[in-house]
């Protein structure tokens, strides 16, 4: 058990402490009392442990003093970690349509279970999104648990994370994992807070140490110059989101077979806060970055915005997407909706080519992936050229038209 307390002795009645504390936990008292250099003082601290977090904002802003003593005894696990079993994925869906990525964490997820000899297990909520399970198990789950109800048709924070964390509460499975998209990010932190564990986030890369049953979880860390890989030993579950496109699915196989259970929750007890109104689509990209196979991407090198017209052509041409690089979106040149990278979308076409971009890490983490890649730079010691399948380099306002003339060509196209 945590404790704090204010050592009178020491204890001047500055008030630096009220200043400090983010919960309004302290507040001074008249007290007389006697300080160790026999000084005597008026005014005494007084932590109200209901409100105390036990931060230690307090302990940092006394510590001219030295008054406040905070002691924190390391949470014990309340159960013993073998008895989590099983790899759950969270299969989100919207509108009766699976997410991408879901496939893509059910792949992972198997390898995963295989290595610890558990089961794969999809998690479907929704509602009327029962003939969706069948999907699942084509893919690779072996057991689908749904929570079909009403009260889900739409995606709300409080619902959706109280069902799933009352289920994994239930159920116990070793590790979960989850996309890292809008809905994903929107919830999964919540429901590592709910049962109490870690939860990494836009992992890049997951194993598991067969030994310890620990799952590696790999991510960028400081900025992207370095991959750190995280573990969670004495907590389970074990809790990560994965960026779309950074493992590939398996085949569908409509010969498999699994067992789906279906669960009911009584929401009657969540408070919900919120109201969903009504949703719009986003009808301004014509391709979706994401799921292109075919992304011309530009970067600094373009030297201004214009630049990105003379992409979109090519892109048009070849039937796929633009992307762009950090740089280009801070400058204003294009959206952010077109950015590839660590702080942007992570992308894995079966043709990528790079436009005036140099390669830093945190581009590359978003598009290293790319079955073929195509750079076109002056700059042949760019990291981007380095990595390419094919270098081009010169002066992209020269090589790009003279690519979009051969397409043209190719199709028959005349201007």
């Amino acid at each position: 058990m945590n404790k704090i307390e204010v050592i009178v002795t020491k204890c001047t009645g500055c008030g630096l402490c009220i200043k400090s504390c983010p919960y309004g936990a302290i507040k001074l008292v008249d007290s007389p009392h006697q300080l160790e250099s026999g000084r005597t003082v008026k005014q005494l601290a007084v932590i109200d442990l209901d409100k105390c977090t036990y931060c230690g904002a307090c302990v940092e802003a006394c510590k001219r003093y030295n008054a406040i003593l905070i002691e924190k005894k390391e949470e014990q696990v309340t159960a013993t970690l073998d008895v989590y079993k099983n790899v759950w994925i969270y299969a989100e869906q919207h509108r009766g349509t699976i997410s991408p990525v879901v496939f893509e964490l059910i792949a992972k997820g198997k390898e995963l279970a295989e290595k610890l000899n558990v089961k794969v297990c999809s998690i479907l909520l929704g509602h009327n999104i029962k003939e969706l399970a069948k999907e699942l198990i084509y893919y690779g789950s072996d057991i689908v648990y749904i929570v079909d109800d009403p009260v889900l048709k739409e995606f709300l924070d409080e619902p959706y994370s109280a069902v799933l964390s009352w289920l994994i509460q239930k159920e116990k499975p070793e590790i979960v994992l989850m996309g890292a998209t809008n809905i994903g990010r929107s919830f999964a932190s919540r429901v590592a807070a709910k049962i109490r564990t870690g939860l990494t986030a836009d992992c890049t890369g997951l194993d598991v140490d067969p030994t310890t049953r620990n799952l590696l979880q790999t991510r960028p860390a400081f900025g992207g110059n370095i991959m750190a890989t995280i573990l969670t030993p004495k907590h389970r579950p074990q809790m990560a989101t994965v960026r779309h496109k950074v493992f590939k699915p398996l085949q569908k196989d409509t010969s498999r077979n699994g067992e789906i259970i279906e669960v009911q929750y009584d929401f009657s007890k969540v408070k919900i806060r919120t109201k969903f109104l009504e949703f719009i689509k986003d009808t301004t990209a014509k391709v979706n970055l994401a799921e292109a196979d075919i992304i011309v991407s530009g970067g600094r090198g373009l030297g201004g915005p214009d630049g990105f017209k003379l992409l979109e052509e090519l892109a048009d041409l070849l039937g796929g997407a633009v992307g762009a690089s950090r740089a280009a979106v801070d400058a204003g040149w294009i959206p952010y909706s077109h950015q590839v990278g660590q702080t942007g979308r992570t992308v894995a076409p079966k043709l990528y080519i790079a436009c005036g971009i140099s390669g830093q890490i945190q581009h590359l983490v978003g598009m290293s992936s790319s079955q073929i890649i195509v750079a076109i730079n002056k700059d042949p010691s760019a990291p981007m050229m380095k990595i390419a399948t094919y270098s081009i380099e010169g002066d992209l306002y020269e090589i790009v038209p003279e690519l979009i003339k051969a397409v043209k060509e190719y199709k028959g196209i005349k201007d």
